[in-house]
């Protein structure tokens, strides 16, 4: 295999891997955000009040964004890493 495929494909998996983290890291920004806002106008300072509400969107959005990152993910290994072990 040749460097430049080498570093074409490890540049294309990387990009996949952003995004398809997109969706939930922007979620957990946003839920700690509100979160956090929330805490500081109310003084509330709970530790599970900050947990709880992000694993719970976080846990929705990767649920409802599964198919879309199976895709994805499905399509990076038919379009680039077979045909690179097939030899195509």
């Amino acid at each position: 295999m040749d460097e430049s495929i080498f570093f074409d494909t490890l540049q294309q998996g990387l990009w996949v891997a952003v995004v398809i983290s997109i969706p939930v890291l922007t979620v957990a920004l946003v839920a700690g955000v509100a979160v956090g806002l929330f805490q500081a106008l109310t003084s509330i300072q709970e530790m599970t009040l900050t947990f709880v509400p992000k694993l719970l969107a976080i846990v929705v959005v990767f649920w409802m964004s599964m198919s879309f990152m199976t895709q994805t993910l499905v399509g990076f290994f038919h379009g680039r890493i077979i045909p690179l072990i097939v030899g195509i």
